[in-house]
C-alpha cells in the first residue's frame, strides 16, 4: 500500500453521468489510506441519486459522515467541504493538496477551469492545483466532444494537466459493469501512484474471450 498519510488528494465529483467511477475511487483511495477532501457539486448529489441507490444528505458534515461510514475511513480521513467553502485549506497555495482529480468531470467544469472561473471551492481548488504545479486529473465523461471540448482539453494538458477520458479498455475481457468501472478508476490510481489490483495489466498475452452464440 502507498503510503498517502502526508500526501492528501482531492476529489471532486460533478453533475456528469457516471458518478460510479468517483464512488468507486473515493473509496479506493480511502482504503489505501489517503486523506481525501471531497467536493460534491449539487448536481453531483442529483446524479449519485439517479444512478445509485443512494441518497445523500445535504449538508457537507453529513455527506463526510455518510462516507466515512459506508467506506470505513477512520478518524479525520474524510473531509467534505462546502461548494463557496472559501476558508477551506484547498483554496489556497499554501494548503492545496499534491493532487486533484475531478472524476466524472463535466465539459462545463472543464471550461471553467481552462478559463480560471473559480466561481466555486471546486474550481478555485481547481485553479490554485494548476498555479502551483501540482497534478491535476480530469475524468472527462462526455461523447461526442466538440472543437469547444477540445480546445479546452488543450489547453489544460499544456498546463500539465492530465486528461483522462472514461475510456475503458476491454482487453481484460470484462464481465460486468462494475469490470468497467474498475478500469477506469485503475488507470487513476495508477497517475497518482496508488497501488491497485483492480484491473489486470497488460502484458502482451491476452486471454481468448469465449465465442458468442
Amino acid at each position: 500500500m502507498t503510503d498517502l498519510s502526508s500526501s492528501a488528494i482531492t476529489l471532486a465529483m460533478t453533475g456528469a453521468s457516471g458518478a460510479q467511477y468517483g464512488l468507486r475511487l473515493l473509496q479506493q483511495l480511502l482504503e489505501a489510506g489517503a486523506r481525501v477532501d471531497l467536493l460534491l457539486s449539487q448536481p453531483a448529489q442529483v446524479v449519485i441519486g439517479l444512478e445509485t441507490d443512494w441518497r445523500l444528505p445535504s449538508r457537507p458534515r453529513d455527506i463526510q459522515a455518510f462516507f466515512s461510514k459506508t467506506f470505513g475511513a477512520a478518524r479525520d480521513q474524510l473531509r467534505v467541504h462546502g461548494e463557496k467553502q472559501w476558508t477551506a485549506p484547498i483554496a489556497s497555495g499554501s494548503g492545496v493538496n499534491r493532487s486533484m482529480v475531478i472524476c466524472p468531470c463535466t465539459t462545463g467544469t472543464l471550461a471553467a477551469v481552462a478559463t480560471g472561473q473559480s466561481r466555486s471551492l471546486m474550481e478555485r481548488a481547481a485553479d490554485v492545483t494548476l498555479k502551483e504545479r501540482k497534478q491535476l486529473i480530469a475524468v472527462v465523461r462526455e461523447t461526442p466532444l466538440s472543437e469547444i471540448h477540445l480546445e479546452h482539453m488543450l489547453k489544460l494538458t499544456r498546463m500539465g494537466a492530465v486528461m483522462l477520458p472514461a475510456n475503458p479498455g476491454f482487453y481484460q475481457h470484462p464481465e460486468t459493469v462494475d469490470d468497467l468501472i474498475d478500469f477506469v478508476v485503475g488507470r487513476v490510481l495508477d497517475h497518482l501512484g496508488v497501488e491497485q489490483q483492480l484491473t489486470p495489466r497488460w502484458d502482451g498475452a491476452p486471454v481468448r474471450a469465449s465465442p458468442r452464440d
